[in-house]
């Protein structure tokens, strides 16, 4: 069973989810169908990978219930103006009647940040979404978006390493109760440093496998990608070990090495 986290609403975000970027249409299907059938319950795509119908068609086609599987696609900022019908267009291809988490892929100009904020929580309102969030967003302009509407993202996705660990930011979306999803953690990592390599030696794991578990230390979501279904299946077999606090201390100050 994976773990979760649970959002302000209550639902339950696995930490663990199958991030979609850069896969074309055929293998978007394939390895989506793959995760699923291997444990991943959490889909992460987005209308800029042009790949939502075959994600969507690899859902319907795994047999499991919509409920049980959590999808999240995301907004482009030149598509806010016409937010709704990207929306809608975005759950027609996805071959779903909502997504559990919708996203705004980048920050709009200054002026269009509330009133495409004010869109997102709209569709939510409307039932098409059941959370909203962001994604590359700093916490000055959460703040902007909680201080005009009253409601907060309920996720803020960012670039997180261990190159680019920065505790003083996770504690900036801790205190504002927004959940913080790590992208791109494996591709911005250098899986050959003797830290990474050394502790995963230690624990017969691979370096991949000890960094996308020290996400999971920090209750950081993870969404790894990969075409190849034995790595997929790799970077979801993390419950078998855990690291030690001076192992995550270990990989937090690679930071200052980066």
């Amino acid at each position: 069973m994976t773990k979760t986290v649970n959002l302000p609403g209550g639902t339950a975000l696995p930490l663990i989810g199958f991030g979609t970027w850069q896969l074309p249409p055929k293998t978007a299907y394939e390895s989506v169908r793959a995760a699923l059938e291997i444990g991943y319950r959490h889909v992460d795509t987005a209308t800029l990978y042009q790949n939502e119908s075959d994600v969507g068609r690899a859902v319907k086609d795994s047999g499991l219930d919509r409920e049980q599987i959590f999808v999240t696609t995301k907004l482009r900022p030149q598509d806010a103006r016409h937010a709704r019908r990207t929306l809608e267009s975005s759950l027609r291809l996805l071959d779903t009647g909502y997504v559990d988490l919708w996203l705004i892929h980048w920050p709009t100009s200054r002026d269009e940040l509330v009133p495409t904020w004010q869109e997102l929580l709209a569709a939510k309102d409307a039932g098409l979404v059941r959370n909203v969030g962001v994604s590359n967003y700093s916490p000055a302009q959460i703040d902007l978006l909680t201080k005009a509407t009253g409601q907060q993202p309920a996720v803020n996705q960012i670039p997180w390493s261990p190159s680019q660990h920065d505790p003083a930011l996770l504690e900036e979306h801790r205190h504002r109760g927004v959940v913080v999803e790590g992208y791109s953690g494996l591709k911005n990592t250098d899986l050959h440093n003797p830290v990474l390599t050394e502790i995963a030696q230690r624990h017969e794991v691979t370096p991949a496998q000890v960094v996308l578990r020290w996400h999971l230390e920090h209750d950081i979501v993870i969404l790894p990608r990969s075409s190849r279904r034995e790595r997929i299946a790799t970077n979801f077999d993390l419950q078998g070990f855990a690291l030690t606090t001076e192992d995550v201390t270990a990989i937090d100050t690679l930071t200052q090495a980066g």
